[in-house]
C-alpha cells in the first residue's frame, strides 16, 4: 500500500488476506527489490536484507493514519526533524499518495502500490484527518 526506503531498511504498510498470503507477499517483495538492488550495486552475493520484519495489525482508523505518517515522513525521523518542513520524500510512495491535506500534482509515471482494499486504509483513517506534508512520526512515549 504505502513504503519508505531508508538507507538499510524500508517501511512498507501493507493488506494481506490472512497471515499466510502476507508471509508470502513479503517474502516475494523482498527477492524482487534484492534482486534489483544487487543489479544496480553490480554484486551477487552479498546480503542485502535481514531475516526479519515487524508486523503490527493494525484495527483503527487512529493506527492506519498514524501509520501513514510513519511510513511516509519516516525519513524526518531519519534526520532527527522535529519540526517537520512541508515537504515529502521521493523515496517513498509519498509522490502518489492522494491523502495529503493540500492537492498534489500527481506523477505522469502510474504508482507503484496497490490501492488500499479494506475500509480502513482506504478511507476509514480519514476520520482522523488528512495528513499534512510537514507531520512528522511522533516518537514513542
Amino acid at each position: 500500500m504505502e513504503f519508505s526506503v531508508q538507507d538499510d531498511h524500508i517501511h512498507a504498510l501493507v493488506e494481506g488476506d490472512d497471515k499466510r498470503s502476507l508471509e508470502r507477499g513479503l517474502r516475494s517483495l523482498i527477492a524482487r527489490v534484492t534482486k534489483r538492488v544487487k543489479k544496480a550495486l553490480g554484486i551477487s552475493r552479498a546480503k542485502v536484507f535481514g531475516d526479519r520484519y515487524h508486523r503490527r495489525d493494525l484495527t483503527s482508523p487512529r493506527q492506519v493514519r498514524n501509520a501513514l505518517v510513519y511510513v511516509l515522513a519516516n525519513f524526518k525521523k531519519h534526520l532527527r526533524m522535529t519540526q517537520g518542513a512541508p515537504r515529502i520524500d521521493l523515496r517513498s510512495s509519498a509522490q502518489w499518495f492522494t491523502g495529503w491535506i493540500q492537492n498534489r500534482q500527481l506523477p505522469a509515471e502510474s504508482s507503484p502500490v496497490e490501492p488500499p482494499r479494506t475500509w480502513l486504509a482506504r478511507v476509514g483513517w480519514m476520520k482522523h484527518g488528512l495528513i499534512h506534508p510537514g507531520e512528522a512520526p511522533r516518537s514513542p512515549s
